[in-house]
C-alpha cells in the first residue's frame, strides 16, 4: 500500500507541527529546512537542506513528492510559477499564494470582491501618503507589500511633521498606505479548502497582540454578535472559493463596531496559522491535520471547539534557557494545559511554543486564561508561581 509524500518548503515550527499529524494518517512529511536546526528537522524522517530561492534546490525537492505546500509564504513566486509549469502539484497554487505574499495584490482583490477594506492605496512618494492624509486624516499606517510580519514593516505616521521619518522606505517601488483603524479587536477565523472545492471554517476568536506579535488567543471569540460571526466567516469562506484557495488560510481582521459591516478584513495567510493553534486541542479537528487532508484532496474533518473556552497562549523566550528543566513546575500547575515547543534556541521576545488550555464544563474564560498565561509564564521565567496551587479550578485534574 503507498501513501503520498507530502513535501513542505520551509522548516518552522509550522512544518514541525504538520508532523504529528502526518505520522497519524501514516504520510511521510519530507521537509525543505533553511539549515540543519532549524524547528521542523528533528520532527521528520527526512529534511533537505538548501535555498528556497533557487529553481533547482525546489525541483531537486519536489521530484520525491506527490504535493507542495509551504512553512512560509516568502518562496518567489516566479520560481512557483515553474515548478507549476513543471507540473508540481502545489497547494496552495501561485496564483492564490499571491494574495498573501503581497498585500497591495490581496487588497485590490478584496476591494473587487466587495469585502470590507480599510480606506489604502498604492503609493511612491512622501506627497501621495501625503495626499491620501488628506483625504482619509492621520495617522495613516504604511506597509511594505512583501514579506512583513509580526509588525515588521509596518509604519505608523502619526502626523505631517511625522512624515519625513518615512523617506527612507520610499525607494522607488510601490508601498501600501492604509487608514489607521480605530477598532475594538482582532478577529481571526481560519477556513480550509480542498482542491475540489468543499471548504470549511473554525469558530471565529479574538487574537490579543503584545508589541505587535500574538500574545493569546480566546476561542471562540467572547461576545462576539452573532451576525458579525456570520458575515466574518462568509467572507473567509467566499475568499477562499474566489481566491482559488488550498490548504488552510487565515483571515485577520478588525472588529469595528457600529462602523460597516463591524469588521474590515487585515491580511490574509495561506498556510496554518497562530491564530489556529488552540484548534490543535480544541476543535474536533486540528490545523495542521486539516490542512494536510486538504491539501492531498480528502475529506475534511469536523471543526467545532470540544470546549466552552479555549485559550493558546504563546511562550516567548526569555530568562530561562532550560524549558525542560521547567516541565515538573509548569505540568503541575496547570496539568489540563497542553505546552507544545517547537525546539528553537530560546531568544528575548522569540516564539519558542505555546500553551492550549480548555475550559472544563462550566469555568468561566478568566480562569482559563490565568491557567494557561500561568504556565506560559514559569516556561519563559523558569520559576514557579506560589499561588499555582491554589489558582487552579476547583475539580481540574
Amino acid at each position: 500500500m503507498t501513501f503520498p509524500v507530502i513535501g513542505v518548503i520551509g522548516g518552522g515550527q509550522l512544518a514541525r507541527m504538520m508532523a504529528g499529524p502526518a505520522v497519524e494518517l501514516g504520510l511521510e512529511l519530507r521537509v525543505l529546512a533553511e539549515g540543519p536546526d532549524v524547528a521542523a528537522v528533528a520532527a521528520v524522517a527526512r529534511a533537505q537542506v538548501g535555498d528556497y530561492r533557487d529553481l533547482e534546490t525546489l525541483r531537486a525537492f519536489a521530484a520525491g513528492v506527490d504535493v507542495l505546500t509551504f512553512d512560509h509564504e516568502h518562496v518567489p513566486g516566479e520560481l512557483l510559477d515553474r515548478l507549476a509549469l513543471d507540473g508540481v502539484a502545489l497547494h496552495p497554487s501561485p496564483p492564490a499564494l499571491r494574495h498573501a505574499q503581497d498585500k497591495l495584490v490581496m487588497r485590490r482583490a478584496v476591494e473587487d470582491l466587495g469585502l470590507p477594506n480599510p480606506a489604502w492605496r498604492a503609493v511612491r512618494t512622501l506627497a501621495d501618503v501625503e495626499s491620501f492624509a488628506d483625504a482619509t486624516g492621520w495617522p495613516v499606517v504604511l506597509k511594505t507589500p512583501r514579506g512583513g510580519y509580526d509588525g515588521k514593516g509596518v509604519l505608523v505616521v502619526r502626523d505631517a511633521a511625522g512624515l519625513a521619518a518615512a523617506g527612507s522606505w520610499l525607494t522607488g517601488g510601490e508601498l501600501l498606505v492604509e487608514q489607521f483603524v480605530p477598532f475594538r479587536r482582532e478577529l481571526s477565523v481560519l477556513v480550509a479548502r480542498r482542491p475540489s472545492g468543499d471548504a470549511i471554517t473554525w469558530p471565529v476568536v479574538e487574537s490579543i497582540q503584545v508589541d505587535s506579535v500574538c500574545d493569546e488567543v480566546l476561542a471562540p471569540a467572547p461576545d462576539l454578535p452573532g451576525e458579525v460571526a456570520a458575515a466574518v466567516t462568509a467572507a473567509a469562506l467566499r475568499l477562499a472559493e474566489s481566491l482559488g484557495v488550498t490548504g488552510v488560510m487565515a483571515v485577520e481582521l478588525f472588529e469595528t463596531p457600529g462602523v460597516g459591516a463591524g469588521y474590515l478584513i487585515n491580511e490574509l495567510a495561506m498556510r496554518p496559522h497562530n491564530s489556529g493553534h488552540w484548534t490543535m486541542d480544541g476543535a474536533a479537528t486540528g490545523q495542521f491535520e486539516q490542512h494536510l487532508r486538504a491539501v492531498l484532496d480528502l475529506p475534511l474533518g469536523a471543526t467545532h471547539a470540544i470546549a466552552e473556552h479555549a485559550v493558546m497562549k504563546n511562550v516567548l523566550g526569555g530568562a530561562n534557557t532550560d524549558l525542560y528543566g521547567a516541565y515538573p513546575s509548569a505540568l503541575s500547575s496547570g496539568t489540563s494545559a497542553k505546552v507544545h515547543v517547537y525546539g528553537k534556541g530560546v531568544r528575548p521576545g522569540r516564539k519558542i511554543g505555546h500553551v492550549n488550555a480548555l475550559a472544563v464544563p462550566g469555568e468561566p474564560l478568566a480562569t482559563v486564561r490565568a491557567r494557561a498565561s500561568r504556565v506560559a509564564a514559569i516556561l519563559r521565567d523558569g520559576t514557579d508561581l506560589p499561588s499555582a496551587e491554589q489558582d487552579r479550578p476547583k475539580g481540574m485534574q
